[in-house]
């Protein structure tokens, strides 16, 4: 596999204009969290003795590039010194450039600014299940596979089990698949808030005065040999808590539709 280099990473993405675009992107975005709204990082102390490469983070989803966005500020951060806050921003001018995003090449594909996001950092694969709105059954490209491995051999990669934005969706094998074969170290991240604070790109502030929280957690605890994908799978889930005990909401309603069932007894 391609190995970066002193001018270039592993995809030959030239390193001067990524720390360019992250530096502007940056700038940018910086008010939208530490301004409009405030995020509230917790558990960067989980990042500070992590390898430089093979580090594979599992999130939960909520807007398409907001959530990217506000982890380059917080592994910026951490890569200069700061823990748990993103308020001085000049470590943007120390950014870690080998940091990775799978994303779907439907949606980097759409707009100027989407392809710049691409530069960034983001590793495109094409949905297997889902494409322009549609219900598909396409066999995975062994192609994006090996570019998520590639990352991972030069970098850290942040990946999105279920795949959408939507709460709760089921996750995705392919990621457990991943992990089995390639033997990453998994932090999971928890985010919460953004798809209050901002449109479903999360190019557009929708309601100022949240506060989005994003959740480093430990290292996940995997036996590579023994624990099957699906296990793993399950793993990953809890710790993003995108599993049913953790759908409040699901819960409201299924008391509200036992409460009304009792009634009508």
């Amino acid at each position: 596999m391609a190995k970066k280099n002193i001018f270039t990473d592993s995809f030959g993405n030239i390193y001067v204009l990524k720390r360019i675009i992250i530096f502007i992107l940056g700038l940018v975005s910086y008010r939208r969290f530490n301004g409009f709204n405030k995020l509230k990082i917790t558990g960067t102390e989980n990042l500070t003795d992590l390898p430089d490469t093979n580090v594979l983070f599992v999130s939960n989803h909520q807007t398409y590039f907001a959530d990217v966005a506000a982890m380059y500020h917080a592994f910026c951060a951490v890569n200069n010194g700061y823990h748990n806050t993103i308020k001085n921003p000049v470590y943007l001018l120390n950014p870690k450039v080998d940091f990775y995003y799978v994303a779907a090449e439907e949606t980097m594909n759409k707009g100027i600014l989407a392809r710049i996001f691409k530069i960034a950092g983001a590793v495109t694969v094409k949905r297997t299940w889902r494409a322009e709105g549609q219900n598909v059954n396409r066999m995975v490209d062994l192609t994006e596979v090996e570019n998520i491995m590639k990352a991972l051999d030069n970098g850290w990669v942040i990946t999105f089990p279920q795949g959408t934005t939507s709460a709760f969706a089921q996750g995705r094998k392919g990621t457990a698949k991943l992990i089995k074969n390639q033997r990453p170290t998994v932090i999971p991240i928890k985010i919460d808030g953004f798809r209050r604070a901002f449109d479903k790109k999360g190019l557009k502030i929708k309601v100022t005065g949240v506060k989005p929280t994003m959740e480093f957690k430990p290292a996940l605890d995997i036996d590579y040999d023994n624990e099957s994908a699906t296990e793993i799978l399950d793993k990953i889930m809890h710790a993003i808590e995108q599993t049913p005990e953790h759908n409040l909401l699901h819960e409201y309603d299924a008391k509200q539709k036992e409460i009304k069932s009792q009634s009508q007894q």
